[in-house]
């Protein structure tokens, strides 16, 4: 069969597929490391990897070893039985974290809902009720429940959106203590929102939220789906503050480009899941077990993470450095970066991919740079000259 041009894949794309993504008009058909090739054969930096998932770069050599001996054993086995992946990686998880049980999902958004659901039966078991406060701009997922702890434009047209999520405002501990009832039965929260702009918590905010949840018998949930799994320099976002919470949400980085998720759960959790509360049928299948086990061991590195934090201190100095008024603010934390501008970035991010530098606009106004961790300065310092030749050439082209 010929291989197709980026044009002819295009284009079967806008035929067949459901109109969810305003694609760029490229097709990937390689990557290797931080970089990407379309099937025309032209190559790009990535500095996005795939929207924070391909934290080890493409092709990772550990990763592609574990997912290729663990295809020639066994793909998928039902969760009625156990294997070898998944007993591993769910040990390996809790013993990194400190929790005591894992379940594995195949997505973000999955691992967000379970999570919900395993709050609400330990509320229920306190007495509570089982309402799920969350944050404005906060992004969990785009399943009914999540779009309903999620911004409003997300919900348009899926009404009637379920019931039992409040909004409260970014940080606000006075708004949030006033929203809090007897029915209240967790808080979710991202360490690092991601979505919404690149904007990390407040240390201190985090340990009151902390103290107020355990005085409230109120389960505190860090959805760490795009900023864990060694993102922020530490292998899980909440090592960064030093605050424990109940429930820890996965997916991402967490397979090195395989789909899985995770949800991680304090033992209080774990003692009220009964045998049938929840389920998956791929959910932590032996495949993607072994990817993401290759994928732990690998960013479970000290010298790893330090370097992820000079990094991202390197990327913060050299923007800084620059003084663009153009720049309204920058926020880094990690490999995590977002870069405020006065105006919409999405042409930018098209400028950039034109000069061979694939990022993100999100919030309208944030250029998001989510490079691999593996990233080299020299790529860094690629990515960084490409953003201002691409700022350069849009005030040329007005």
């Amino acid at each position: 069969m010929a291989e197709l041009t980026s044009a002819q894949i295009v284009e079967k794309d806008l035929q067949y597929y459901l109109p969810t993504f305003k694609r760029f008009p490229i097709a990937i058909a390689k990557g290797k490391g931080s970089k990407v090739w379309d099937a025309d054969g032209n190559e790009y930096l990535d500095a996005l990897s795939g929207i924070a998932v391909n934290n080890l770069g493409h092709s990772h050599p550990a990763v592609v070893e574990a997912i290729q001996k663990q295809a020639e054993k066994v793909l998928h086995v039902s969760n009625f039985y156990t294997t070898e992946p998944q007993a591993r990686l769910a040990e390996a998880l809790c013993t990194a974290s400190g929790m005591a049980s894992a379940f594995f999902t195949n997505s973000g958004a999955e691992s967000v809902e379970g999570a919900v659901k395993f709050a609400r039966k330990l509320a229920h078991s306190r007495g509570r009720g089982g309402t799920v406060i969350a944050f404005e701009k906060a992004f969990h997922g785009r399943t009914l429940a999540t779009i309903a702890m999620g911004k409003k434009k997300m919900q348009r047209g899926f009404e009637p959106i379920p019931a039992g999520f409040d909004i409260v405002p970014w940080q606000d501990m006075e708004a949030l203590q006033s929203a809090v009832s007897k029915d209240t039965a967790a808080i979710i929260i991202e360490p690092v929102q991601g979505e919404g702009g690149v904007f990390p918590v407040d240390a201190d905010f985090l340990k009151e939220l902390r103290q107020f949840c355990t005085d409230q018998d109120i389960v505190l949930i860090f959805d760490e789906v795009q900023c864990g799994m060694g993102r922020v320099g530490h292998l899980f976002a909440k090592d960064c503050y030093d605050v424990q919470p109940d429930i820890i949400t996965l997916a991402k980085g967490l397979g090195g480009g395989a789909p899985i998720g995770a949800i991680l759960a304090n033992q209080a959790v774990t003692d009220v899941i009964d045998f049938g509360d929840h389920g998956t049928t791929f959910g932590g299948n032996p495949l993607v077990c072994a990817a993401a086990l290759a994928t732990l061991n690998e960013l479970n590195n000290p010298d790893l993470l330090k370097r992820v934090r000079q990094k991202g201190e390197y990327l913060r100095k050299a923007f800084e450095n620059r003084q663009d008024p153009r720049i309204k603010e920058i926020r880094v934390m990690g490999l995590m970066v977002g870069i405020e501008f006065e105006f919409d970035t999405g042409p930018l991010v098209q400028k950039m991919m034109e000069l061979g530098v694939l990022a993100n606009s999100t919030a309208e106004s944030v250029l998001r740079l989510l490079p691999p961790l593996t990233i080299s300065e020299d790529e860094l310092q690629t990515v960084i000259n490409t953003v201002f030749q691409a700022l350069d050439q849009l005030e040329d082209d007005e």
